[in-house]
């Protein structure tokens, strides 16, 4: 995979157990703020805004069923993988939010969290 690819919680998400309300993910939301302060950069990845409800196909069509918590950015091949990505098999993915803003930085010049 040639580009990193992004997997995130679709905004204003319904969860069957609160009818009636909708809800953003306080993980993703950061990551979104950052996607909106720069569409040039963000152009340069590839982004799903999935829905909450399980099972998530497309995360478990990329990782595995064990591994379909969000925000996950799924590395590709056009950086070097840090040390401290997760692995399985060839696939190198971070899930942890401040580290993925850290490597959206890092990898694509978006700007860093003060």
């Amino acid at each position: 995979m040639p580009r990193d690819r992004l997997l995130l919680l679709a905004p204003g998400f319904a969860d069957p157990q609160h009818p009636g309300e909708r809800f953003v993910c306080p993980d993703c939301l950061p990551i979104e703020g950052l996607l909106a302060a720069a569409p040039e950069l963000a152009a340069a990845l590839d982004i799903s805004h999935l829905p909450f409800a399980r099972p998530r196909t497309e995360v478990i069509a990329a990782l595995d069923e064990a591994h379909q918590g969000l925000p996950v950015l799924i590395l590709g091949d056009g950086h070097p993988a840090p040390a401290d990505a997760l692995a399985l098999g060839d696939t190198r993915f971070v899930t942890d939010t401040r580290r993925i803003l850290e490597l959206l930085a890092e990898r694509h010049g978006f700007p860093k969290v003060h």
